[in-house]
């Protein structure tokens, strides 16, 4: 009986194992799954290839969805193919974990530029099914009203065709047009407009302020907002060349906090601990960030290299150096590493793109114009960069240049003894100059030598130009054959001390022609100068003494004084070389910080800036002889910037047309001056005629009631002060001095 009993039990037992419930158990864990499509997503804009490169496109692809903060592996993406042709169909489908994952990868990758040639448009799957399934009638959409934007360069089309400038001051900021004293004025003005400082782009188009939260770019007539990018606590501003990029650096690492707002524009996590940022001025979106580079190794407290990344001149790359070992090159948009690599340079310290000149755009407007006609032109011209390596070993130092993208080797040059370079490109890129400082066998002194390069001549030719004291600064002018230095052998040079000036010499170099050297056409000795500031037109000059608190002298020269350019450039006699070589002036601005001159070359500004000292802050303006136009002392002053102009748009031709009949143009405008002249004359006599009734008529009613007292009080009267107590009449001729008549043919 046990064992029934045992059976039994058992067996109730198993019976009632089969019949408990759980469903709350299993509804309490069940697996969720997925219902619907919000999740998947539609990329468009996939570059089209075969089989072969399935998986190093997808890989490539999750990598950069990665990169952007939407995680995804390769298995996660379907790739639609053409059962015809065997190839991609240019588009994918992505599936994500859930539907907030999908959205942000939309947010964030949604005009994201793949490569050069692709950039990615993405819809949800929900979307496509919904807009295919559309009714069959057409419904005419709403028009919307056209709201008309403002021309960014608008200041361009001035009537009088004034420049602008801009002040800050305390916490104000204003723009202002500069003409003659009858046109300038203040434009526009507004109180808290930055919290650091602004900048100009290059060409003008717009005005950087700076804030805690990122940068804000303003244009257009009324400065409306342009663009922002949201880089916290930036303290600098870098722009490309074409005003296509914007760089910003900020002190502080990038932090990306929880629940931080994502997407194109703002930061990600992968961009955590950097402090350079470089950013799509049309749309606002981020490109990349970098670390920051400090010279020799990472100790932040030696001084930063800014602009820490160097722009080509068309926009096409931008560069880095890591000191010692190698220069990388990113291209645009994609900011990716032209090539895949850098340019390994053992030892290599600093390098410079080559400008493009007038030649050089004219040439890509061509070529530009030829891809368009669909006419095949010549190869394009590639972008120049120049650099140098010191001395290892029995190495010799070495300045090189080199085409890119194509990476070849054009000149080379070894250079001996050598303590440190500069490299100085003639802004039309047909010079180079490397200033190198050399030192004597035992290293107890320093002296220089101008390598300088003509880049325009097949070979690359190199003409040296040796000098027996150290240079302080140098400057090519502005597209022409010289430039300027200053020099000095004093022996506090390098360690001044308060109160302390430095003595120097200026030097002024010209080409010959013919002959391709640079030969001196004239020395200024013991000067005071330390800054050289050619005008943007070439010619005129200023030699300046900045940050001095003992000496503040503007020297004003013209270097193209006679007529005779023939002589003075083919010198056939040293009497006549550098005679052209004029000075105009001599002025004085007290404790002057900044000299820059305006896009037309017209006048130069020098200010005192409260950033440096508080002694008589304020600013003032010269023309270009000189001559003191206004001046203002104004406390908390900070920062006076003109606005840059961009190139012309009339061909060389159009402008040599334009200086043939200068005199015909000129006409017209000495009409206007003159009319102004007449008028400010009339008002003038106007206002001296008003003063002079004005104090006829006090003077009248003064002695009337002299008189009038005297005889109240019985006193004797003169004859002269009744006479004079009586009305004068005073009597205005106005003469003509000469008439012309014209015959006007209708």
């Amino acid at each position: 009986m046990a064992p029934n009993g045992v059976n039994g039990v058992n067996g109730t037992h198993f019976e009632e194992d089969e019949e408990i419930d759980y469903s709350d158990i299993e509804a309490k864990y069940q697996v969720q799954y997925e219902e619907g499509f919000d999740n998947i997503i539609v990329v468009d804009g996939v570059p089209v290839i075969d089989k072969s490169k399935l998986d190093k496109l997808l890989v490539k692809i999750a990598k950069e969805f990665s990169r952007k903060g939407a995680a995804i592996k390769a298995d996660d993406i379907t790739v639609p193919w053409d059962a015809v042709t065997g190839k991609s169909k240019g588009y994918i489908f992505i599936e994500f974990k859930n539907a907030n994952d999908a959205a942000f990868a939309l947010s964030s990758m949604h005009g994201y530029p793949f490569d050069a040639r692709h950039t990615f448009q993405i819809n949800r799957f929900t979307d496509i099914e919904r807009y295919a399934s559309i009714e069959e009638a057409y419904i005419e959409p709403e028009q919307e009203e056209y709201k008309s934007k403002e021309h960014l360069r608008a200041w361009l089309g001035d009537p009088q065709g004034r420049d602008q400038y801009v002040t800050y001051r305390g916490d104000d900021v204003e723009m202002h047009w500069q003409g003659k004293p009858s046109q300038c004025e203040v434009a526009f003005s507004r109180t808290n407009w930055t919290d650091l400082y602004v900048s100009w782009s290059p060409l003008g188009t717009y005005l950087a302020t700076l804030h805690r939260q990122g940068v804000q770019l303003w244009g257009g007539a009324s400065w409306g907002k342009q663009q922002r990018f949201a880089h916290p606590m930036v303290k600098l501003i870098d722009f490309s060349p074409n005003e296509n990029y914007v760089v910003t650096w900020s002190h502080d690492p990038i932090l990306v906090p929880e629940g931080a707002q994502q997407g194109p524009q703002f930061f990600s996590p992968e961009d955590e601990g950097n402090n350079i940022a470089v950013w799509d001025a049309r749309t606002g979106n981020l490109l990349r960030t970098f670390s920051t580079i400090y010279p020799d190794g990472e100790d932040t407290k030696k001084q930063l290299q800014w602009p820490a990344l160097k722009w080509s001149a068309d926009d096409k790359f931008v560069a880095r150096v890591t000191p010692g070992q190698q220069i990388s090159v990113y291209e645009l948009p994609s900011m990716g590493l032209q090539g895949k690599k850098s340019i390994k340079i053992e030892g290599v310290v600093d390098f410079e793109w080559c400008p493009h000149g007038d030649k050089d755009r004219e040439e890509a407007d061509a070529e530009a114009k030829t891809a368009t006609n669909g006419k095949t032109g010549k190869k394009p011209k590639e972008n120049m960069l120049a650099y140098w390596t010191p001395e290892v070993a029995n190495q010799p130092a070495r300045v090189t240049l080199m085409n890119f993208p194509s990476r070849t080797i054009l000149r080379q040059k070894n250079l001996f003894n050598v303590t440190e370079c500069r490299l100085y490109w003639q802004n039309q890129g047909d010079f180079l100059c490397v200033k190198v400082d050399r030192h004597t066998k035992t290293k107890k002194s320093i002296f220089c030598n101008l390598e300088i390069f003509r880049v325009r001549e097949k070979d690359f030719p190199v003409e040296v130009v040796e000098l027996k004291d150290a240079v302080t600064d140098f400057s090519w002018e502005p597209k022409g054959e010289r430039f300027a230095l200053i020099s000095s052998s004093d022996p506090n040079l390098g360690n001044p001390g308060p109160g302390i000036t430095i003595k120097t010499d200026v030097s002024f170099y010209q080409l010959v022609r013919g002959k391709g050297d640079f030969k001196l056409l004239r020395t200024l000795s013991s000067r005071t100068s330390n800054t050289v500031r050619w005008s943007p037109r070439g010619r005129h000059v200023v030699l300046a003494t900045i940050g001095s608190s003992s000496k503040s002298e503007l020297e004003f020269w013209d270097l193209d004084f006679t007529s005779d350019d023939v002589g003075r450039r083919e010198g056939p006699s040293k009497d006549e070389w550098g005679s052209g070589i004029q000075h105009l002036g001599t002025a004085d601005h007290y404790a002057v910080t900044d000299a820059e001159w305006d896009p037309s070359g017209r006048y130069l500004a020098t200010s005192a800036s409260a950033w440096r000292h508080t002694l008589e802050n304020g600013y003032a303006i010269w023309d270009f002889r000189g001559q003191e136009l206004e001046k203002h002392i104004l406390d908390r002053f900070k920062q006076f910037l003109w606005r840059p102009r961009p190139r012309s748009l009339l061909t060389k031709e159009q402008q040599r047309q334009i200086r043939r009949n200068l005199k015909e143009y000129s006409r017209a405008f000495d009409e206007e001056d003159a009319a102004e002249e007449s008028n400010i004359s009339a008002e003038l006599i106007a206002q001296r005629k008003r003063l002079v009734d004005e104090w006829n008529a006090w003077r009248t009613t003064v002695q009337e009631e002299v008189v009038e007292e005297r005889r109240r009080r019985g006193m004797k009267i003169d004859v002269d002060e009744e006479e004079e107590s009586k009305e004068e009449i005073e009597l205005w001729i106005d003469e003509v001095i000469e008439q012309t008549e014209e015959e006007v043919l209708e």
